[in-house]
């Protein structure tokens, strides 16, 4: 009982670290973005240099999962759930690694006004968003109902997303002065869309982790 008490201990650390990561992944993505739209490129400048925090809390998780799996050898449920961990908590970092890559397209663009309204990628950002924040709570809560309403969400995202490449792509054929800026906003577009697909993964896990079975939530 007390080694049973122990690995449920250091499976709750690793859960806690995992929201910590998770939590702040999803402010950075939300800060990066809104540096970008407010043109300050000294956030984005803070927001690259403190990426380093999201990248060793992920390493922290990768650390401890391997030796829980070394040291009390889990049965196929525990290690189930160890693994799901390590994949989801990949994921919160690569939406942490898109946030810089907003970051750095603000920096690029500088204090240029956009050439044309950007309410469709406000609209990426604000639905990105929601899904990372839902499918946190709902992998804490192991909630897969949650989960799969997440997932449902990303169609809204690919829909904004080809809508708003057209746009951008019309728009730098008509001004061909603009064909920088639009490029950089529809790399813009693609971290959202991506950050969007990251938490329909995290969804696809936790259901893995709860039933034991794979599902495509969204094909």
């Amino acid at each position: 009982m007390v080694v049973r008490e122990k690995f449920e201990q250091e499976l709750k650390e690793v859960q806690d670290q995992f929201i910590a990561l998770s939590s702040l992944a999803i402010s950075t993505l939300n800060k990066s973005f809104n540096a970008l739209i407010s043109y300050e490129v000294d956030d984005a400048l803070s927001i690259i240099e403190n990426d380093v925090y999201i990248n060793r809390l992920e390493e922290e998780i990768n650390d401890r999962v391997i030796l829980l799996i070394a040291k009390q050898q889990p049965v196929a449920t525990d290690l189930r759930r160890l693994i799901v961990y390590i994949k989801a908590a990949h994921d919160m970092e690569r939406v942490g690694d898109y946030a810089v890559n907003i970051a750095k397209e603000t920096i690029r663009m500088g204090k240029t006004e956009f050439a044309s309204p950007i309410n469709n990628i406000e609209k990426m950002r604000a639905i990105t968003i929601t899904m990372l924040n839902e499918v946190m709570k709902a992998f804490i809560e192991e909630n897969i109902e949650e989960a799969r309403k997440v997932a449902e969400l990303d169609d809204q995202v690919d829909n904004l997303y080809g809508q708003t490449i057209h746009q951008l792509l019309k728009e730098g054929s008509d001004n061909p002065k603009s064909l920088s800026q639009v490029t950089q906003l529809a790399f813009v577009c693609r971290y959202l869309e991506r950050s969007a697909d990251h938490a329909t993964n995290i969804a696809e896990e936790l259901i893995y982790m709860v039933k034991g079975r794979h599902y495509e939530l969204n094909n």
